[in-house]
Order: structure tokens, then sequence, then C-alpha cells
């Protein structure tokens, strides 16, 4: 594909569809060449890599799989324009990636996030003409600039919570994917427990579902479309759907939309 392409998110003849092998593995000579994918969310920033495993080896743990989500994260150059979108709803944003540290600019009103992401754990700030002060936890549940997208949500918080397991494995979009479990240790998410769909190839999100703390769906996250910019991969399309407790009906519907 020459630059600029566009691809939904399906399987091709060029992709691998070998299964990860350990972590340590891939961060070597594992890893043949690497595409970057960036989705944020609720997302986000996800990058799209390329594993050509040596050899065969067990299925991996729960926390082998986002290890390796979390290293692919935090490694990217990112400087795109962005927008989210809901019914007629359109807000621009500009989104900056230098290693771990992600900033999300919003306009009318002015509104600059910063996410950092470390080994252990996220932090997400405000950034002001004085500096970066913590973004207030009381708020972390509420929508950003009205959307189906919370400041918890763009905190990808879940991806570092220690009670995880995996699920079993399933198609999503064409492309086979670990499924995983991750449980929130604490109720200071609106939030119960997420499972995550990584593509076995890549390590990329493919979709999330995240459960509120009565056990019913709350709201789901899925590629839509990818697009090939100077020959790396980003996020084109994330749908982020808000979803009725209970009956699994879809009350908005929010895209994440990245631009060339």
């Amino acid at each position: 594909m020459s630059n600029n392409d566009e691809a939904r998110m399906t399987n091709d003849g060029t992709t691998s569809n070998a299964q990860m092998t350990n972590v340590r593995r891939k961060r070597s000579a594992a890893f043949g060449f690497r595409h970057s994918f960036v989705i944020r969310h609720s997302c986000f920033v996800i990058f799209l890599a390329l594993a050509v495993p040596t050899d065969a080896a067990p299925a991996p743990s729960a926390k082998e799989i986002l290890d390796l989500v979390r290293l692919l994260e935090s490694r990217q150059q990112i400087d795109l324009d962005g927008r989210l979108r809901e019914d007629e709803k359109v807000i621009p944003f500009h989104l900056t990636q230098t290693g771990p540290l992600v900033r999300y600019s919003f306009s009318d009103p002015e509104e600059v996030l910063q996410l950092r992401l470390g080994e252990n754990g996220s932090r997400l700030d405000l950034v002001t003409d004085t500096g970066a002060e913590k973004f207030p936890a009381e708020k972390l549940n509420e929508k950003i600039r009205g959307t189906g997208i919370s400041y918890e949500d763009l905190a990808l918080k879940f991806l570092y919570w220690p009670n995880a397991r995996v699920l079993g494995d399933e198609t999503v979009r064409t492309r086979s994917c670990w499924k995983l479990q991750v449980v929130a240790p604490s109720r200071n998410s609106q939030y119960w427990n997420v499972v995550i769909w990584v593509d076995k190839a890549s390590g990329a999100l493919m979709r999330m579902e995240a459960y509120d703390w009565d056990g019913k769906l709350a709201k789901r996250f899925e590629v839509i479309s990818a697009q090939k910019i100077d020959n790396r991969w980003f996020l084109k399309q994330m749908r982020v759907e808000e979803l009725q407790p209970g009956t699994n009906k879809v009350q908005a519907r929010t895209y994440l939309e990245i631009k060339q």
C-alpha cells in the first residue's frame, strides 16, 4: 500500500497470524519489523506491531500480554490532528506524543490533558500556564465535552489493573485475538471490570467492553479502520458505544477519528 492508504481492520496476505511468544523475545529479535498503529479511545493511542516469533511457545499469560501492550504504547512519536464526533457534535483536538508522554489539546474552551505512561501506572494531568497538576480524581468519571468518552477512559488505567486473566481467544473483524479480563482493584473506577481483545499477531487493542459494578455492559470500544501515513499505520476511526445497562441497547455513539 502507498502512503496515506486506508484499511479496514481485516486480515490480508501480508500480515502474520503467528501467535505471540514471550514478551522478552518480542522486545528483541522476535520483531522482524514493526508497523505503528495509533488509537486513543476511549483511546487513545494504540500501536500495531508486526511480531514474527522465532519458534513455537506456550500461550502468553495475561501479564505478558498487557506488558506488551503497554510497551508498544509508550514508544511512539506522534503529531496528528483528530476529532471526537457524536451526531452533529464535532470536537477537534491535537494529539502529540513523545515516548511515554501524550498530550491532547482542545480549544474553545482551551484544555490541555497530559497522559504519562509509566511502568506501573498511568497519570493524567491538566496542563495550565503554571505547569501540570494531577487531574482531580473526583472528575475522572466526567465525559469529555459531553461525548461518550470519559477522562478515566483517556487515562488507560485499566491496562495496569493487577487482577487479570486470559479468557481464551476469539476473532474480531477477522483478526485472531487473545481475550482478557481485568478487574478493578477498588471502587475508585466507574468500571468493575473490562474485557479486552488483543491482536495475537500485533499486540494491538481491537475491542474493549467495560462493565459497571452491577456486572452490566456499560460501554464498548472498537477499532473500525486504520490508515497508512508515511509508511506507518495509525488509527483512522474508533467507535465508542454507551449502552443502557441490562439491555445492550445503544444509547449513544461517539467516534474518535484521526486525520491524515
